[in-house]
């Protein structure tokens, strides 16, 4: 904090980080494409029928003899073993889930059709779950720009957008977008005060506007990990326990002065009109001096906390 910066210098000065900090994720070395597949229930019943043409093949070798068993029964196993190979290819998928297919290594593309699908039975097939998931973070407790100690909680509506970053270009996608929704929380939470000063955004009174925020910073974070954000909302917001007694008498302490100065201008504005109808109507003719009096009796039973006492004054003003 430098020497001599005020409150608002600090909330700009927090505003500006916000605006200014730029999340620099390297660019995603994969993108998702669209495996070549095709539907598997005609490959399901070529198989079917693979494995009962196969042992057919082997009961008929039975009743022969000679090489002509070994020919049947041989053909018959090699039928019934390419049978299942071509089974192996089957891959049921779900609805709200993608299958990532690998062949030695290499991604070949993601399946999001759901049914029963046909592809290389050589491949390695990765479930990935693209429907739409919540993260709620812990309760973090950060200094806000204000310097006070608050409490901050968020939960962040989000879904898979791109399977192959998902899975090759982090490690674990789900624990990735839990820790750098905390992060962009934080980071959040120490760019704004809690309270508002000089109508500018405060974690407290500009919620909409600080979760657009906190969405935009989240998204800039999980991009590269192939993740859509969808919504993020601050489920709790709070001053520290050590110092929330302390900031609750500064808020009673601040209403009761803007209640007061309403009670003061609608008093005076009574006071004002009262002078005004009297000198209008040529009710009663006032110098200065009662005109003093009668606006420090008007204003003190306006303004008072408790009823007025009448007091019958049976003298003058000069006596």
């Amino acid at each position: 904090m430098c020497l001599g910066e005020t409150s608002g210098d600090r909330i700009e000065r927090g505003r500006n980080m916000t605006e200014q900090v730029a999340v620099d994720m390297p660019e995603p070395q994969v993108r998702e494409r669209t495996a070549s597949g095709v539907s598997g229930w005609p490959v399901l019943w070529v198989a079917i029928a693979g494995v009962l043409a196969g042992a057919a093949l082997i009961v008929a070798g039975g009743y022969s003899s000679g090489a002509g068993k070994f020919v049947l029964v041989t053909a018959g196993l090699l039928v019934i073993l390419a049978a299942l190979v071509l089974a192996g290819g089957l891959t049921a998928v779900a609805p709200g889930q993608a299958r990532v297919i690998q062949l030695l290594g290499r991604y070949v593309g993601t399946v999001r059709t759901p049914g029963l699908r046909w592809v290389n039975p050589f491949t390695l097939r990765r479930k990935v779950s693209t429907r739409i998931r919540n993260h709620e973070t812990d309760v973090a407790k950060v200094n806000d720009a204000d310097g006070n100690p608050i409490e901050m909680a968020a939960v962040v509506v989000w879904q898979v957008e791109d399977t192959a970053r998902a899975l090759f270009e982090v490690d674990d996608f789900i624990e990735f977008v839990a820790i750098q929704t905390e992060t962009a929380v934080r980071h959040i939470a120490g760019s704004y005060p809690y309270d508002s000063h000089d109508n500018g955004l405060s974690l407290r009174d500009s919620a909409n506007e600080i979760t657009a925020k906190l969405s935009i910073e989240i998204q800039a974070r999980v991009t590269s990990a192939g993740v859509k954000i969808i919504e993020s909302r601050i489920t709790r917001l709070s001053y520290a326990p050590e110092i929330a007694q302390a900031m609750l008498r500064r808020q009673q302490a601040g209403a009761v002065v803007a209640a007061r100065q309403r009670i003061v201008d609608g008093a005076v504005g009574m006071v004002e009109s009262a002078l005004a109808r009297l000198a209008e109507n040529n009710v009663v003719e006032l110098d200065e001096e009662r005109k003093a009096a009668m606006v420090s009796n008007l204003l003190v039973v306006l303004c008072g906390e408790r009823e007025a006492q009448p007091v019958v004054n049976a003298g003058s003003l000069y006596h």
